[in-house]
């Protein structure tokens, strides 16, 4: 079961964090990726680790998914390299934290725009590609802070672009169900990348971990890697416009 091998898949975010960490695991399952990322350079030098953890070909592509022309260039040079696209897999994200009273337009707008917006127009653009061929996993990673509030971090857009995809999912599930097209979100809890280690590793946020995830631990590399390959297999045909949390049991207190 869960074998990707043929299939085509898309990871935003491919350069780091938990779009390189997904971006393996289908490598591992045999699938041909293409990798997205504003820093292309680290797409070259990720390249080997991929095929040689499975992957079949690996096109990376320089790619900033604010940029509407950016992505449409993504999607046309992905469809004429593989002939079709079957995965999506939306991950790339940023966020400007602040509070609702001290947040400015700017730092809203940054956060909206990467976190919301760009899994609009990536989804657009590619969800084109699979109508041709009735068949499509499209798989956005929201967040668990798509789901409630918290009283540790103030975030409010991030929250807010989360909550969005939650139900964006939602809403292109239905639209494409009777298009051959799946769209499932996964909503992870903490887990380490680049922009959240400086707030995870301090001793304040670790008791806070301790005492709000049933857990009592961060997640660790490779916890959404089973999440992220059931939702891409054929085996999931039949699962559509599903929420699902990994986040340590944090969301179901």
């Amino acid at each position: 079961m869960f074998n990707l091998k043929g299939k085509v898949a898309v990871v935003t975010g491919a350069s780091s964090g938990l779009g390189k960490q997904m971006a393996l695991a289908f490598a591992r399952q045999g699938a041909n990726l293409v990798i997205l990322a504003r820093r292309y350079e680290r797409l070259e030098e990720f390249k080997p680790e991929l095929e040689k953890a499975g992957a079949a070909k690996v096109l990376p592509i320089k790619c900033d998914v604010t940029s509407t022309d950016d992505i449409n260039n993504a999607a046309e040079k992905a469809e004429k390299e593989f002939g079709r696209v079957d995965i999506l897999l939306n991950c790339a994200g940023s966020s400007k934290d602040k509070g609702v009273i001290d947040m400015t337009d700017e730092e809203w707008d940054f956060t909206i725009a990467t976190d919301e917006t760009s899994v609009f127009k990536m989804t657009r653009a590619f969800a084109k590609i699979m109508k041709k061929n009735h068949y499509g996993r499209i798989i956005n990673i929201a967040s668990m802070y798509g789901l409630v509030g918290n009283t540790e971090i103030h975030t409010v857009a991030y929250h807010a672009s989360k909550g969005a995809v939650v139900n964006f999912t939602r809403a292109v599930a239905a639209e494409l169900a009777t298009e051959g097209i799946t769209c499932n979100a996964i909503c992870p809890g903490y887990f380490e990348t680049e922009l959240t280690k400086a707030v995870l590793d301090t001793e304040r946020f670790q008791e806070f971990a301790k005492t709000h995830v049933p857990m009592e631990r961060y997640g660790k590399p490779g916890e959404l890697d089973a999440a992220a390959v059931f939702l891409a297999s054929e085996e999931a045909s039949y699962v559509t416009g599903l929420i699902m949390p990994v986040d340590g049991g944090y969301t179901c207190i």
